[in-house]
């Protein structure tokens, strides 16, 4: 039986007349999206059409989930919010604090050694609220709640980017900031802009070498790292229910690479099948009963050029197996020659070092079962690995399930390393190296999403291209970037010439999924008298201090902190890594800010000036002094500032440290929001050309922020260092709400208020 199923047949019970309503008010058929939007409306039936892309809107999540990492900070809010419980299901999944180095079973016992104090505290806040907890081991949160959670037509929010993967079984699941889950959790609204909607009609079928993995690898091609910006995309067509549902769950799952709000599928029968085969039948049968409430109308596929703002078509028959990178997960190459030529060109190393299997992104029975494929190949015609091969099974079901069949045998009997059910490399819990800031060029190819400069081991030198499981697992062998595997033979230990046959697979497994112990911790059915308590003396845990408001008066004089240089991620403004050890803790990880953005005057990473004192230091250093002293702070960037993962603390971290606003020339939607929630000035320049004009000895003035009101773009006065002034122009998206957490100083002191 599933959880929460009272809550999924009340999700049901309203459809029907909700999205009803709303095909009344907008006028013309829906598609999913829209009819999911609808059926969660914080104020119940429609009355109105939203625009899409304009109008800001309240809705009503179904359920949270929050990963260890995102978790201690959103727990920390939530505990000065004022409830005794949470308002809607939630769930804490331990998995992004086990770092990957000898194997599973000593990198989870290492992991429970060194963050037990971490795990205590959020194991102990989850019986306390009610929450369900899922211990180290159990599995990566976005597989967790594919298997367990996740329901076609519903909605939920989740404190990590890869919320998304979750519509692989037809929800709208979207990634936010732990503010943004506070809010939910105590009750309140989620506000979201109406996102714009991308359709992609897949025609065709999947065949051979191309995987899923390859469906949005191309889909990122044609997008771009921010082509999907405040839009959901909507996959249909034939190709797409030919497809199973942790296929589906991929090409969502990489959504967010393309920075779209998230990415679904209409329901169908594979993920019918799904939901029947992970104990979850009762789910399946009731959303039967609202099938067609669960896909677009038909007049929307049949038409989608009439109901989508942007239609993509891709053939499936035409697709081959893709990699993606480096550095950015857009840049697509196809296998083979093209490789050969580009990485010439580019000076990419040929030579590939490790091959990763796994993460949320690709970690089900099917992606193991087909790379696993390829293993037994290898291993029946005497190919010997040319790579390190790694192995992250995405949950304990998986990998319960994998090993009673014999699949992980086949990789272990390679000499591969099969790492804790957890986000491992994939979230730079990797040790690979002693000292990755000085170890070698090299490439690596992983089926995860991510491939930003140093994300997997730390290393500025890794070139890391993403691929699909069974493509990594053929590279392997190879140990080539350009080894193409529909053409290409390798020599075994016999010296004969070998090809490998296509891979072959599993959508589900033939004798059921089988676990003997999930990991999964009920809360307590009364938590009050649980207490937490934090050691004030800890270095990996802090309760929170409410901040201050921001007064028209501090926003005099205002100092440049840094002007980062193209590409800054999250990544760039808060590294994960050996810093996700202080994620509960904002005073030390705060330590870690903005030290990975190219400052634009020297371009150097975490050496800026600091226009006090006429000395260069580093970022964090710098605005501690600043801050010391009474001066807040701004933050200048390029486009799509803040891409990648959802993690709030990249806004909190410049908030603590006194940044008043962050000033570029677009955002990423998450990070925008980030900012708001924390009480801060998300602005970009209304003439992108005025980035050039910002200097390094610039003092702004925030010379109308007295009459700061929606629509009404703000005016800096800038003063260079010579004693010349520019007047830059500043547009912003806060609606009247937003302006109020901003002059409370951060949402949750408004939450705080008004549950006073």
């Amino acid at each position: 039986m599933a959880f929460d199923i009272d809550m999924i047949k009340k999700v049901y019970a309203q459809m029907a007349e909700r999205v009803d309503a709303a095909r009344e008010v907008v006028g013309k058929p829906l598609t999913l999206s829209e009819k999911i939007l609808y059926n969660h409306l914080w104020d119940g039936k429609a009355i109105k059409a939203f625009r899409r892309g304009k109008d800001y809107v309240d809705f009503a999540p179904d359920r949270i989930a929050c990963q260890d990492a995102t978790a201690q900070m959103a727990l920390l809010q939530f505990m000065q919010a004022g409830k005794k419980t949470v308002a809607v299901p939630t769930t804490v999944h331990c998995d992004h604090l086990i770092q990957a180095k000898q194997g599973a079973k000593q990198d989870l016992k290492h992991a429970n050694e060194v963050s037990n104090e971490v795990f205590d505290f959020l194991e102990s806040v989850s019986n306390k609220f009610g929450i369900g907890f899922w211990a180290p081991g159990a599995g990566i949160i976005h597989q967790v709640v594919l298997e367990n959670y996740a329901f076609p037509g519903g909605m939920m929010i989740g404190t990590d980017s890869h919320t998304v993967n979750a519509g692989g079984l037809g929800m709208v699941a979207i990634g936010v900031g732990g503010a943004d889950a506070v809010d939910v959790m105590a009750g309140m609204a989620w506000e979201l802009k109406f996102p714009k909607l991308i359709g992609v009609r897949l025609t065709g079928k999947l065949s051979g070498w191309t995987a899923p993995k390859d469906v949005i690898l191309k889909v990122a091609e044609i997008l771009t790292a921010k082509g999907g910006t405040g839009a959901i995309v909507e996959y249909f067509g034939p190709g797409a229910t030919a497809m199973s549902c942790t296929g589906k769950g991929t090409i969502c799952n990489m959504g967010a690479e393309i920075g779209a709000t998230t990415s679904t599928f209409g329901y169908d029968e594979s993920m019918e099948r799904y939901l029947r085969a992970t104990e979850r039948a009762d789910v399946a049968d009731e959303a039967n009963k609202v099938k067609k409430y669960l896909t677009a109308d038909p007049e929307v596929y049949a038409n989608p050029e009439s109901y989508f703002d942007q239609v993509i078509e891709i053939d499936l028959s035409e697709l081959g197996p893709l990699l993606n990178g480096p550095f950015t997960p857009d840049l697509s190459t196809t296998v083979g020659a093209a490789m050969t030529e580009k990485a010439t060109k580019h000076d990419w190393p040929l030579q590939v070092e490790w091959s990763l299997i796994g993460s949320c992104t690709n970690s089900s029975y099917e992606d193991l079962s087909r790379a696993a494929s390829i293993a037994e190949q290898g291993l029946k015609r005497g190919l010997k690995l040319k790579t390190e091969l790694g192995i992250n099974p995405g949950s304990e079901l998986v990998r319960f399930t994998t090993e009673r069949d014999g699949i992980l045998k086949s990789f272990e009997d390679l000499g591969a390393k099969i790492f804790t059910n957890a986000c491992g490399p994939c979230i730079g819990q990797w040790a690979r190296y002693d000292d990755p800031k000085n170890a070698p060029k090299n490439s690596i190819v992983h089926s995860f999403n991510r491939n930003f400069a140093k994300r997997a081991d730390g290393n500025p030198n890794t070139h890391a291209f993403v691929a699909s499981p069974e493509l990594t697992a053929a590279i392997a062998f190879a140990g080539r970037l350009d080894f193409n595997p529909m053409t290409d033979t390798l020599i075994n230990d016999k010296g004969e010439e070998v090809k490998f046959d296509e891979p072959t697979g599993w959508e589900l497994p033939p004798k059921g999924f089988e676990v003997e112990e999930n990991g999964y911790v009920e809360p307590m059915a009364d938590g009050s008298g649980v207490a937490i308590t934090v050691n004030p003396t800890s270095e990996r845990l802090q309760l929170l201090t409410p901040f201050e408001p921001i007064t028209d008066e501090d926003l005099a004089n205002v100092k440049l902190l840094i002007k980062a240089f193209g590409k800054c991620t999250t990544d760039h403004i808060s590294m994960a890594g050996p810093w996700l050890r202080f994620r509960g803790h904002l005073d030390n990880i705060s330590n870690n800010c903005l030290i990975g953005a190219v400052n634009a005057y020297g371009k150097k990473t975490n050496f800026v000036k600091n226009q006090l004192t006429g000395e260069f230091g580093g970022v964090p250093d710098t605005a501690r002094d600043y801050k010391a002293k009474g001066v807040y702070t701004i933050v200048v960037g390029d486009h799509n500032y803040g891409e990648g993962s959802s993690r709030e603390h990249a806004a909190m971290e410049p908030r603590h440290l006194g940044v008043a606003a962050v000033l570029v020339k677009s955002f990423a939607r998450i990070h925008e929001t980030n900012l708001k929630k924390q009480g801060m000035l998300g602005l970009t320049f209304a003439n992108e050309a005025d980035y050039d004009k910002i200097q390094e000895d610039d003092t702004f003035n925030f010379t109308d922020i007295a009459s700061f009101a929606p629509e009404k773009p703000l005016t800096l006065e800038v003063t260079h260092g010579d004693g010349s002034k520019d007047i830059i122009m500043a547009n912003h998206t806060y609606n009247a709400a937003q302006i109020d957490w901003y002059r409370e100083g951060s949402a949750l002191n408004l939450i705080k208020k008004e549950n006073a």
